[in-house]
């Protein structure tokens, strides 16, 4: 990532989402004025699962990984976020602790919002307590069919609907095959499964054609292959 420049919610590229899209330019102005914009390296923890939750955050550029620790320890990754997207919302509105973690999967740079600012906001702006709660019932839906399919897809089903998870929520340019770098582990927590698993079904795709692999760069050259295989048990 090149030199951290400041982002500005009244110039921010991302201010007609579902959220900030509902803002006044008062209440733009309001949030831009005590917001704080941090820049965080690859691997880097934005906000920790149990840590008190403080505000909001705003993805203003890069790749996210959403993370919760399951009983023995282990990661599983319960949500991907890209540039625009709000995290950290749930927790603010009906918890007094984040119940998930947020890691840099790239170089990015996100925007918090303090709570008591968020509140205020939310408070006052009907349309953005309404579109707040559109989100909210999104997610747990989301999170609802994660876990179905966890309960009863195979995992090679699972591992492609992941791979087009990957495809749908970080794809830029419509004309280019999609490439991403993916560790091996996070792909395993996406799925979850055991990393060795996830290796060998990636393998296999591979030799049918559908990704290609460099390291731990991924591409998707079939996507319509994949989606086959993930509504295989729908």
């Amino acid at each position: 990532m090149g030199k951290f420049i400041t982002p500005t919610c009244q110039d921010c590229p991302h201010r007609k989402g579902p959220l900030m899209g509902c803002c006044q330019l008062e209440e733009l102005d309001f949030i831009a004025g005590n917001k704080i914009s941090q820049s965080y390296q690859k691997g880097q923890r934005i906000f920790h699962e149990g840590s008190p939750a403080l505000g909001l955050h705003c993805v203003s550029q890069g790749k996210i990984k959403v993370t919760k620790a399951s009983g023995d320890g282990k990661e599983q990754i319960v949500r991907l976020a890209k540039d625009g997207d709000m995290l950290g919302f749930q927790s603010v509105l009906t918890e007094t602790r984040y119940t998930t973690s947020a890691v840099a999967l790239e170089d990015c740079v996100v925007c918090f919002i303090p709570r008591a600012d968020f509140f205020r906001v939310w408070q006052s702006n009907v349309q953005f307590s309404t579109s707040l709660m559109q989100m909210m019932a999104k997610a747990l839906g989301a999170a609802e069919v994660q876990m179905l399919h966890l309960a009863y897809k195979p995992v090679r089903e699972r591992l492609a609907e992941a791979l087009l998870l990957l495809y749908h929520t970080f794809r830029e340019d419509d004309t280019l095959p999609f490439s991403m770098s993916v560790s091996r582990e996070d792909l395993a927590s996406l799925v979850g499964t055991a990393k060795e698993t996830a290796t060998r079904l990636l393998s296999d795709f591979k030799e049918a054609g559908i990704i290609a692999t460099r390291g731990s760069q991924v591409t998707i050259l079939k996507p319509n292959s994949l989606s086959e295989i993930a509504s295989l048990y729908d």
